[in-house]
């Protein structure tokens, strides 16, 4: 189900992978619908959305947990880092990675994104690294200057 608790995933391994062939009954839709379920008939009878086929947070958690799992710590943070971002509007990420560019931001702003990305979304992986990257422009000089 959807609603795995963290333990149940945990134990996900690269023998769960790739997770539609082999764990097919641990996936499921944002809008609920069993991994299963989206087939061509089913779309053709015109049950399934295009909101069907994006991929949930959930499942790229699982995806995290099987890297993790084989020791690629920096693919599980990316895996978690989009899981995040899918309750952000795509014009909203656009924003951000504009925003993210050397130059075009000073730090304050940076950290004003942060704040909104973790008290708004919830997205406390995608702030950390905001923040970091923060720090890091500003040690090498990429912030855009204060127009005060």
């Amino acid at each position: 189900m959807e609603n795995l608790t963290k333990d149940q995933t945990k134990s996900l391994t690269k023998e769960n992978y790739p997770l539609g062939s082999k764990s097919p009954d641990l996936l499921f839709t944002p809008t609920g619908k069993a991994y299963n379920e989206l087939t061509l008939d089913a779309a053709l009878k015109g049950e399934v959305t295009g909101a069907d086929l994006r991929i949930s947070p959930k499942t790229l958690e699982m995806h995290a947990d099987i890297s993790e799992s084989l020791g690629r710590t920096q693919l599980a943070k990316n895996f978690r880092r989009a899981a995040e971002m899918i309750k952000i509007s795509d014009a909203r990420i656009l924003q951000i990675y504009n925003a993210m560019r050397p130059n075009r931001s000073t730090k304050e702003e940076l950290l004003v994104i942060a704040n909104e990305l973790e008290e708004e979304y919830g997205a406390i992986e995608n702030a950390g690294l905001i923040r970091e990257a923060a720090d890091v422009y500003e040690r090498r000089g990429r912030l855009r200057k204060s127009e005060d």
